[in-house]
């Protein structure tokens, strides 16, 4: 008996270990695809990579395989004119798809594959739904918004859209454990919430705000696979950029709602992160104070308790870059500097008594800033009576040089130069000079990255406040 259990434990052994290491082998034919090549693409969130290729025989077949298998998620196999039929991998890689080249989708029989069996099952059905959708609109336009024809076309897209969410519904609950049903189910929409008003109107803003909070419903967080697909990218994309106000404490919140989601989910902690922060990096976003975004994904998420995938030196310089730029955050008290002017007299910000400040950062040699400075000598004479005053930072200059830069572009205002640097050093963040900071009454930091064109704007908006 003890023998025969442990022949049976051996069997077992044997026949996981098989499994567990069987080769994919993915047998393709599309007919009139001429020889040639064909490359499997797989995907990381917004990303693509060659994850393989084939070799094209003259009747259109090619087979992918290899010793590993590939990375579960949506592949894409390219052809040489640029065409493509898409196919989901999971832990099944050994089934056969054959089509034709003018009907990819439409021809396409699968054997082997449950998952590829659904996903083109729906891809048809939502070729079909989005011809009949697209027909029925542009009847629709032609039509008068109060006339029964147009009621009645109204009520044909409705139940269009009704039988396709029927259709879903249907997949998910007899399929709901393929990966089809969490790829297909991650890319829905959440329904749109009846926000309303005491006076029946709708609350758009209030609209919004719920359907960015529901976008994430239909996603399973701790399925890694769908990270491997442009289902998560692209709701990301979405939920920050468009259904986030663009404005930093707007976008801070809605990430801080997002990444609470995955702190026990560490591959979506890890992308989510460092996709917001890499987004809101400063000079690779137009918003101002970006910093802002940037700084609170570094000091709350980049951490050396948090960041698992980053070692720790680069977590340092990480946390340092941050430190150096929280100072000098929209909204923060303006930090003071002092430095000596072309006399050797020092000069404070704090000493200045005009009710707003600018503060440039320049270097002389620097083209942009050649370009803002004589409009910058124009602004100042046209404001400095309305309460305005320039203090000027000349950044990795010599004295010559900077003198010779003040002289050349008869600068008015007060001007010093730190060849260290030390005065400034963790209190007005530069990347790009030329940079300006906005300074108010209650010498609180109100713009900065901004223009000189931009300046009466920004002065203007807040003396009207």
């Amino acid at each position: 008996m003890k023998r025969l259990v442990l022949l049976i434990l051996f069997l077992l052994s044997i026949y996981y270990t098989s499994t567990a290491q069987e080769s994919p082998e993915i047998r393709i034919q599309i007919e009139g695809l001429p020889a040639g090549k064909a490359y499997l693409i797989g995907v990381f969130a917004d990303q693509n990579y060659r994850a393989d290729s084939a070799v094209v025989d003259a009747n259109g077949q090619f087979i992918f395989n290899k010793k590993e298998p590939y990375k579960p998620g949506l592949y894409y196999v390219l052809f040489a004119d640029n065409t493509n039929i898409q196919l989901l991998l999971d832990k099944d890689q050994r089934f056969s798809m054959r089509s034709k080249k003018m009907q990819l989708a439409e021809a396409m029989q699968v054997e082997g594959s449950l998952d590829n069996e659904l996903l083109y099952k729906s891809i048809r059905y939502d070729g079909d739904f989005q011809r009949r959708y697209n027909t029925l609109n542009e009847e629709l336009k032609k039509l008068d918004a109060q006339s029964a024809a147009h009621a009645d076309i109204k009520a044909q897209l409705a139940k269009l859209a009704a039988d396709r969410k029927a259709y879903l519904e249907a997949d998910f609950k007899q399929y709901g454990d393929t990966f089809y049903a969490a790829f297909k189910k991650a890319g829905q929409n959440p329904e749109l919430r009846e926000v309303n008003l005491p006076d029946g109107s709708a609350k758009n803003a209030l609209q919004v705000y719920y359907f960015r909070r529901d976008l994430w419903e239909n996603v399973d967080l701790k399925d890694v696979r769908l990270l491997s697909t442009p289902v998560i990218a692209n709701k990301l994309k979405r939920y920050i950029t468009e259904l986030t106000v663009q404005h930093p404490d707007s976008i801070i919140s809605s990430a801080k709602y997002l990444i609470d989601k995955t702190l026990d989910k560490p591959e979506y902690y890890k992308f989510f992160v460092n996709w917001i922060a890499l987004k809101y990096e400063p000079t690779k976003s137009s918003l101002m104070d970006a910093e802002a975004v940037y700084v609170s994904m570094i000091q709350n998420y980049i951490t050396y308790e948090r960041a698992f995938w980053s070692d720790s030196t680069n977590i340092w310089r990480l946390q340092e870059r941050a430190m150096e730029m929280s100072a000098s955050l929209v909204g923060k008290k303006a930090p003071n500097v002092t430095a000596n002017d072309p006399n050797g007299v020092p000069r404070s910000i704090y000493d200045i008594k005009a009710p707003y400040i600018v503060v440039f950062m320049y270097n002389p040699t620097c083209d942009h800033c050649i370009e803002e400075t004589p409009k910058l000598v124009s602004f100042y004479k046209e404001w400095k009576d309305k309460g305005l005053e320039v203090y000027g930072i000349a950044l990795d200059t010599d004295d010559k040089e900077w003198k010779t830069f003040l002289q050349q572009y008869q600068v008015p205002w007060i001007n010093v130069h730190d060849p260290t640097n030390r005065s400034i050093y963790a209190k007005y963040f530069v990347d790009i000079t030329p940079e300006l900071y906005v300074i108010n009454p209650e010498r609180k930091i109100i713009a900065k990255n901004i223009k000189v064109a931009q300046l009466a704007e920004v002065l203007n908006r807040d003396m009207g406040k």
